[in-house]
């Protein structure tokens, strides 16, 4: 279930967090171990060169050029007794002792020590090979002599012709030569450990603000959140819109694609999508109307914000189509009326042959034969509709007579206007009795709302061809600028709406485009007069029954 963690693995924070460290750890180590070599590399390098340079410079001493040349130039061995007390001795001795050197020794052409730290092994032979430099060669190298190892430069001691008679020999030990290698070390490992704590510190704001916007779920979980989304968003007829608090789409399913005419909204502002200003009202939480329609279809709109943690995400739009539900409302409202006008016809025929029961009982023959004749002339019953007659249609005739029952049970005359013509039959009776139907009955809502008296509704009905035409007047106020066909552009009040500022003048008007007619507003109305509606419904009458019918 997403939201919950497995409690045999740790979560995966704590298992990024352990491979991050791994990592930079890896990192740390390698980097830290190459810094090391490098250091050591400098270390000795910096030793071989100081070595070669204080070589070089007590070899150009001419003070030590001449004693040297001087003794190799001698065919007796050097007295080590005077050597010992003697000036190269003593030039040796202030050097290491000025530069820390572990040793400066000088000696001839044969490799006899004329100077050493070591008094007593004045006079003797050196036990490193010196046969290059007196080849004329300078050698820097790490060598073990009689002093361990060191790190030593070996330089020739020139006479004045330039040819090699001795050499100068400058070592610096081991010890001395990394004596500023544990002060490094101590620097390396209190970096690599402010480095491992700042990719700690990193990673646990990393990981706060990943869980912040993952809201706490887990990668695991996101891939069954998805399987989940894909599963349920598709799987159901209504639409679902998500917007996030910037106005973009994050979530659309296929049923909203489809109810809105979207393509691909995923990603794009909200403002720049081509969708009915209901619809964007709805998704911002404007208090509007919570419906709409869009192409041929009635939208429901539920809109919800999306909180969690206290945190608010955006919101989810619902769309619901009730186009189907909405129609079958328009056509159970014609069966209601149309079984009211039935019954009321029974009611009344039941009742006149009650009378023409009691005139043939009471011996009052020629009394029944005129009140029959009367009925079979005006009909079954005397429907309160002015100009009724008009309308040959048995259809249109029960209907409207119907309407002007109850029109009349509010206060409103329905009548039938004088141009009324009607050639044919009525043939598609559920598409006209929803159109003509929302017409009367916002037209009676509109009367009953004006100060005008009397209180009327006008009908005519029209044939042009296979198609039927009607219009209706009211004396009511006007549309008082209110666009009847747009949804939701009255007031917000569903009880107190007149002239379609719901949703049945736009469906109304969808049912007679689907049919090839449409709907519209003739005159607004305004001080002297209600508004005036027309609708035209395509393939409503069949013009070829010319017969009129007589009415029963």
């Amino acid at each position: 279930m997403p939201g919950k963690t497995t409690s045999m693995r740790p979560r995966f924070a704590t298992r990024a967090l352990l491979l991050h460290l791994a990592t930079v750890v890896l990192v740390v180590v390698l980097c830290t171990s190459v810094y090391l070599v490098l250091a050591v590399q400098q270390l000795r390098a910096d030793a071989e060169s100081t070595a070669l340079g204080i070589a070089r410079t007590l070899a150009e001493d001419p003070q030590v050029r001449d004693e040297v040349s001087r003794i190799s130039a001698s065919d007796q061995a050097p007295d080590a007794d005077a050597l010992r007390d003697g000036d190269l001795q003593r030039i040796a001795s202030g050097v290491a002792a000025r530069t820390g050197a572990l040793f400066v020794v000088i000696t001839d052409d044969h490799g006899i020590r004329l100077a050493h730290p070591t008094p007593s092994r004045i006079g003797e032979e050196v036990s490193t090979p010196y046969q290059q430099v007196l080849e004329g060669e300078e050698i820097v190298d790490w060598q073990t002599g009689t002093l361990g190892e060191s790190a030593r430069a070996k330089v020739p001691v020139r006479d004045d012709s330039g040819t090699p008679v001795g050499e100068v020999s400058v070592g610096f030990e081991r010890a001395g030569v990394f004596d500023d290698l544990p002060p490094l070390l101590t620097l390396m490992a209190a970096t690599a450990a402010g480095a491992l704590a700042i990719a700690v510190l990193a990673f646990l704001l990393l990981r706060r603000r990943w869980e912040r916007l993952t809201l706490g779920v887990q990668p695991e979980e996101l891939v069954a959140l998805v399987q989940n989304q894909a599963a349920v968003l598709n799987g159901v007829d209504d639409g679902v819109l998500a917007v996030d608090t910037r106005g973009v789409v994050r979530v659309s399913n296929d049923a909203s694609d489809r109810l809105l005419a979207l393509d691909s909204p995923v990603g794009a502002r909200l403002a720049d999508l081509d969708l009915p200003q209901a619809v964007r009202d709805a998704v911002t939480g404007a208090p509007r109307a919570s419906s709409t329609v869009v192409a041929d279809r009635m939208l429901y709109l539920d809109s919800r914000p999306v909180v969690r943690d206290g945190r608010s995400l955006g919101r989810v739009l619902i769309v619901r189509d009730r186009t189907d539900l909405v129609a079958l409302t328009e056509r159970l409202e014609t069966v209601r009326t149309m079984t009211a006008a039935l019954r009321v016809q029974r009611h009344e025929f039941a009742n006149r042959m009650h009378v023409v029961a009691g005139l043939i009982d009471a011996d009052r023959g020629s009394d029944a034969r005129a009140f029959l004749g009367e009925l079979i002339g005006r009909g079954s019953v005397n429907f309160p509709v002015a100009g009724l007659e008009l309308l040959a249609d048995p259809f249109l005739h029960s209907f409207l007579g119907a309407k002007g029952i109850e029109a009349g049970e509010r206060g409103v005359a329905l009548r039938i206007a004088e141009d009324t013509q009607l050639i044919g039959s009525v043939i598609a009776a559920e598409d006209v009795a929803a159109v003509l139907g929302n017409l009367v009955d916002n037209a009676v809502t509109a009367a009953v709302a004006g100060e005008r008296t009397p209180r009327w509704v006008e009908v005519a009905v029209l044939g042009d061809g296979d198609a039927l035409v009607v219009t209706v007047s009211d004396s009511g106020a006007g549309l008082a600028g209110v666009d009847p066909l747009v949804p939701g552009s009255g007031r917000d009040d569903d009880s107190d709406r007149v002239h379609g500022h719901g949703l049945g003048i736009p469906l109304s008007r969808e049912i007679a485009r689907r049919s090839g007619g449409d709907l519209w507003v003739i005159d607004p109305g305004g001080p002297d007069g209600g508004a005036v509606f027309a609708a035209r419904i395509g393939g409503a009458v069949d013009p070829a029954s010319t017969e009129l019918k007589e009415r029963p």
